[in-house]
């Protein structure tokens, strides 16, 4: 259950604990008072969507804290089977807002706002102000349906939705096979032609890169040899005055020398070291020099085979593997589109099989729910009854669809009859306001022990309802209370006088700003807020009295 909710600078609020107890937990104020803030909150920690005033005027973030006791075994099996520590028996999740973010977090740890919902829905449920509305929508009412038939249907969804999935596929793809034969024909001649201008080009891996060097030393084979002839000058490789003749003559000057000062020795071996490098040098360039002439077809061939190769790069990819690539993927097609009749027929008969295996697992599905379909009726219908529904029929009418969808085949209506001798109409067509206000919490109430969600939270359930139909409200929600913490925002007294822990929200003025402050009441508070909530502005001995008797009746009906 929820054991303690912390707001801090959320909205009105400045800073706010509430530590929730068992059964039945009312929170009640003035209108105005900040009571849906205290929900705006939690959905918010619950990785709602959030407004962007949220964060209170004057500080730099908004904070909200849940912390969750798990005390059922299976609850904390399911828990630890996600990667959520359940230690010391507690969850705490908690969200952070500043203006440009937001921040999730499970016991500490960082999560997405999809991981929170996902965990936290097994833990809580929240019934807000206009959720009953859903109720005129049939997708709503297969909803209800299914969460009811619990498992059972949710794995007959699973194989419904997975066999839905796999007809679309098949159903997109035969749609491949619309072209009519002369346009299959174009686009067959057209991938035959670049096919052969593939093949035909017979490329080399790395060829490119070869020619291209190869082009750019013809291209500068000019420049080259002058570099060469001015290089082999100055190194007398032609025999004329250069640098390797004056180190010869420079040696031969030397050596006499070498004999009369040992000294020498040293700069005679440099000389000659020089020498022999500036030897291999001359040797080398004048290699260099042989080999280096310009061929004009030479050249003419080796531009004219990079112009094939950067067209094709241009058409098919910027590389050799591109193109390699390219062609496979265009042979692979041509082999589709002339064994294009064959396919198609392989493909329609695939497209049967799947509309066949699809049809089977909807039924199975339609069954599935068909056979839920009258305990729930009966389950809501003796819960309408409890919640003062005098003469009410209840039944859920099935209509099949035209189309397969993800869900099945079936269209499902909820049908009400509140008087006496009418038909049977859609719950649209019937119920007010209060009275699906009403059937929601019936049915909430039935999915919770479906379900075994710990926490309900119910935001004024009670709309468009008062008196006797009121007091059922609330002896339902203390029933609900019994097995399960229902937390409830309400503006009527015969609710509020069933709380087991009351709280009042209120608003007021702390240092020039408007704040919302929360606290819990003891029994002759909780009497003295049921009062105002009788009265109004003036509470009277004779109103204070029926406070007193309201909160009497209440505990007498909780000890039933």
């Amino acid at each position: 259950m929820l054991l303690n909710l912390h707001v801090k600078n959320f909205a009105l609020i400045d800073e706010a604990e509430l530590d929730f107890g068992r059964g039945l937990n009312v929170l009640t104020g003035e209108t105005g008072a900040g009571k849906s803030i205290l929900i705006d909150a939690v959905n918010a920690a619950l990785g709602g969507r959030v407004r962007g005033d949220v964060i209170r005027t004057g500080a730099d973030f908004a904070y909200v804290e849940l912390v969750f006791s798990i005390e059922d075994e299976a609850k904390r099996k399911t828990l630890e089977e996600m990667d959520v520590s359940t230690e010391y028996d507690c969850i705490l999740i908690s969200r952070k807002i500043t203006e440009n973010r937001s921040v999730h977090k499970i016991n500490d740890e960082t999560v997405t706002s999809a991981r929170v919902r996902q965990v936290t829905e097994l833990l809580l449920d929240i019934h807000g102000q206009h959720e009953h509305q859903s109720l005129l929508k049939k997708q709503k009412h297969l909803e209800i349906l299914d969460q009811f038939a619990s498992q059972e249907a949710a794995q007959a969804k699973a194989k419904v939705e997975k066999s839905y999935r796999q007809w679309q596929a098949l159903k997109k793809y035969l749609n491949e096979f619309q072209l009519d034969p002369e346009a299959r024909k174009r686009e067959m001649d057209f991938l035959s032609f670049e096919i052969e201008e593939i093949e035909n080009a017979a490329l080399r891996e790395g060829e490119s890169e070869e020619l291209e060097a190869e082009f750019r030393r013809f291209r500068n084979s000019r420049r080259l040899a002058e570099a060469v002839r001015d290089t082999g000058r100055e190194l007398g490789i032609e025999g004329l005055d250069g640098a390797a003749e004056k180190v010869s003559r420079a040696l031969r000057e030397l050596h006499p020398a070498v004999a009369l000062d040992s000294v020498l020795e040293g700069i005679y071996s440099q000389l000659s070291d020089v020498e022999e490098l500036l030897g291999n040098a001359c040797r080398e360039l004048s290699s260099y020099a042989d080999e280096l002439f310009f061929d004009p077809e030479e050249f003419r061939r080796i531009e004219n085979r990079l112009d094939v190769i950067h067209r094709l790069e241009e058409k098919y990819g910027g590389s050799y593997e591109a193109i390699r690539a390219s062609f496979d993927q265009k042979k692979s097609k041509l082999d589709e589109l002339k064994d294009f009749e064959a396919r198609k027929l392989r493909a329609e008969e695939e497209e049967i099989h799947a509309r066949e295996e699809l049809t089977k697992v909807s039924k199975e599905l339609s069954e599935i729910r068909r056979r839920a379909a009258a305990p729930l009726a009966e389950s809501i219908r003796s819960a309408l009854v409890d919640l003062n529904f005098l003469n009410v029929e209840f039944q859920i009418g099935f209509e099949p669809l035209e189309e397969f969808t993800k869900n099945g085949q079936d269209s499902v209506e909820f049908l009400i009859s509140t008087n006496p001798g009418e038909p049977v109409r859609p719950l649209g067509q019937v119920a007010s306001g209060g009275e699906l206000s009403r059937i929601m919490l019936a049915i909430k109430a039935l999915l919770s022990d479906k379900d075994e969600i710990p926490t309900l939270i119910f935001d004024e359930i009670d709309t468009g309802i008062s008196g006797r139909t009121a007091q059922k409200v609330s002896e339902k929600l203390n029933t609900i209370g019994r097995n399960r913490q229902v937390i409830c925002i309400t503006h009527l007294p015969q609710i509020a006088a069933m709380a087991d822990w009351h709280f009042c929200i209120e608003k007021g003025i702390a240092g020039r700003q408007t704040q919302t402050f929360v606290r819990v009441l003891n029994e002759a508070e909780s009497v003295d807020e049921l009062a105002r909530l009788l009265g109004g502005a003036e509470i009277t001995d004779t109103v204070r009295k029926s406070a007193h008797e309201m909160k009497d009746l209440a505990g007498r009906t909780k000890n039933n």
